[in-house]
């Protein structure tokens, strides 16, 4: 790779006012514009080994969600932590930075705040990669079973919900156990681990059980859709993508040899397969 090139690669750090919310975001790249979304309790992190190989033909823009990574935490009083205000800052970040029309692929609930933001938005979106979300109701993992307790649930995820719980909460989404570096959980750990952050968190993970209106937003999803899904996903099985991509009106989908994170787990293999469907013919 030429100096030139590398330079154009390089991330940069960015702030920007997006609806109620600071938010932080890294950019990388020139070219058409692509939009990252991360998954829950994760922030743009997730995809360091994916911006660089995509920012080598787009001008890539990874977000820390509002009350994630980076960004502003506000209170559950001042912001309405779930995936219409995420989209909602989404939409506002992109007019804010004026790339128009977006590309947008987003992980995990990442990706319903992608869909539910090509629903509502369909005239901001080009086309969209979904990547092992959560969309048909499916049994709760065991934390957000007590999390969601009242009065005890609060308790445990705000002030006993430990690292070695937060380790486990990644480790257990892997294929391979190696996939995910111990550094990084730690870092998102230590960005968790403040009253702020852990308030965020625990009111978007009750916004997120009732996957309803994600159901409800798929008939409204006009832009070309790549459903994208790890053939090991532990947490959502393979048969919802492919149902997902069914239900999209004939939306590409691709397996990977991984678990529920494709970007961390098979980074290159993600990124090529996001380039080739983005860099594509319109409509494919």
């Amino acid at each position: 790779m030429s100096a030139a090139t590398q330079a154009t690669t390089e991330p940069i750090v960015r702030d920007v006012a997006a609806k109620g919310a600071r938010v932080r975001f890294v950019e990388a790249g020139s070219g058409p514009p692509v939009v990252l979304l991360h998954d829950y309790l994760s922030s743009q992190i997730e995809w360091e080994e994916v911006v660089p190989r995509l920012a080598r033909r787009f001008r890539v823009i990874a977000p820390d969600l509002p009350g994630f990574g980076e960004s502003e935490k506000p209170p559950a009083s001042r912001y309405a932590y779930g995936l219409d205000a995420f989209a909602e800052s989404v939409a506002d970040l992109v007019a804010a930075i004026g790339v128009g029309r977006i590309s947008l692929c987003g992980h995990a609930m990442g990706g319903a705040v992608a869909l539910t933001l090509a629903a509502n938005h369909a005239h901001l979106v080009e086309k969209l990669v979904l990547a092992s979300l959560l969309v048909f109701p499916t049994r709760p993992d065991p934390l957000v079973r007590v999390a969601s307790t009242p009065l005890f649930g609060p308790l445990v995820f705000k002030q006993l919900y430990g690292r070695t719980l937060f380790r486990k909460h990644f480790r257990d989404r892997m294929a391979g156990a190696s996939a995910f570096p111990e550094a990084r959980i730690d870092y998102l750990f230590d960005l968790f681990n403040v009253p702020a952050a852990r308030e965020a968190a625990y009111a978007t993970m009750l916004a997120l059980q009732d996957t309803r209106a994600i159901v409800a937003s798929l008939s409204r999803v006009a832009a070309p859709t790549l459903v994208a899904w790890g053939r090991a996903d532990r947490i959502a099985p393979v048969e919802q993508g492919r149902r997902l991509a069914r239900e999209l009106r004939g939306a590409r989908f691709e397996v990977l040899d991984c678990g529920h994170s494709p970007a961390e787990e098979r980074p290159e293999a993600f990124a090529e397969i996001v380039s080739r469907f983005f860099a594509g013919a319109k409509g494919g």
